[in-house]
């Protein structure tokens, strides 16, 4: 599992701004067209993805985009910007709901679908648009992996002879198990504790050459810029919904997590989540809360869009938490 940590570069970086280059009230809301809760608490949350909106707003990409038909950079550009610079208090997100079978062919409008798909899916189409019409697309990273990606290290030891080999894993972003735990915090520690891996999971050691019993450790080699991460409430064991409360703050250390824990905190801020309602994850509604420029917070719940404080943010059974270093 994983690969070899990647050593260049094949593009050249962007000059990556974290802070917000203009300051100004919230947007406008997205208008619902039946079922697409899931699609607007995606774009919103996006919308107010920092380095994500001072990059679309500069319109770098279309300038130079030679792209023919559909392209996601393209259609992110004018939606950010129309949600920005809006007076309306709510608008039609009309570009994306017209092209989702570009976006992830298991779209379909007018069908309620998972949220945390659409970000995926967004992600992955936003990155192919970068990189169209390149030869070496597999390795180039995009703006999109200069924002979002990070690498995982798996670290697994032979209980045998302890020898120990290294794997790295690129993400954009990070699934967790929330069953067993009350808070991100226990969550997380969780991950980083070494376990040992079952019968099933065959490991031939190198060294010792023979099938041995093996222990793996996951920890975040390279941290991304924002870090994104989904409480899993789907039991995949009874389909059923987990609907419990998970504590998450709003200043989150990484450092305890990496896989180089010396060093000075790596503290991330809470900037946007998405909440599911409902009583089972194939039906309901999605809503969000997201930090405006102006550094307040407001709910986002279709095409209202309403002041609220960090209390209420953090008391909600998030689904997808968005955190930015």
């Amino acid at each position: 599992e994983g690969m070899a940590l990647p050593q260049r570069i094949v593009s050249p970086r962007e000059k990556i701004c974290m802070d917000w280059q203009q300051r100004q009230r919230p947007g406008a809301g997205l208008f619902n067209l039946g079922n697409t809760c899931y699609v607007n608490v995606i774009l919103q949350c996006l919308t107010y993805t920092p380095p994500l909106a001072n990059y679309l707003l500069s319109s770098k990409h279309s300038q130079s985009c030679q792209q023919q038909g559909f392209c996601m950079m393209c259609t992110m550009e004018a939606h950010v910007r129309k949600v920005l610079c809006s007076s309306a208090s709510a608008i039609l997100p009309g570009a994306v709901l017209r092209d989702l079978k570009f976006i992830g062919e298991e779209f379909e409008y007018g069908r309620q679908e998972n949220a945390y798909e659409f970000l995926r899916c967004t992600l992955s189409a936003m990155h192919r648009a970068c990189v169209s019409g390149s030869s070496s697309s597999s390795q180039q990273t995009t703006i999109v992996h200069q924002i979002f990606g990070g690498f995982m290290k798996y670290t697994v030891t032979c209980l045998s002879c302890q020898a120990v080999v290294d794997s790295y894993k690129a993400f954009l972003d990070v699934s967790l198990d929330i069953r067993a735990a009350s808070s991100l915090i226990t969550v997380l520690e969780d991950c980083v504790t070494p376990k040992q891996l079952d019968q099933k999971e065959c490991f031939r050691c190198s060294k010792c050459k023979k099938k041995a019993a093996a222990s793996k450790k996951v920890t975040v080699h390279r941290a991304p810029r924002v870090l994104t991460l989904c409480l899993e409430r789907a039991d995949q064991l009874t389909g059923t919904k987990i609907s419990k409360f998970v504590e998450y703050p709003e200043y989150l250390d990484l450092r305890p997590y990496m896989s180089d824990t010396s060093g000075e905190p790596l503290l991330c801020s809470l900037y946007a989540i998405v909440v599911h309602s409902g009583d089972t994850c194939l039906e309901g509604h999605f809503l969000c809360y997201t930090k405006a420029s102006n550094g307040l917070w407001y709910k986002m719940d279709d095409e209202s869009v309403d002041n609220c404080d960090i209390h209420t943010v953090l008391g909600q059974q998030a689904y997808l938490l968005f955190y930015a270093r």
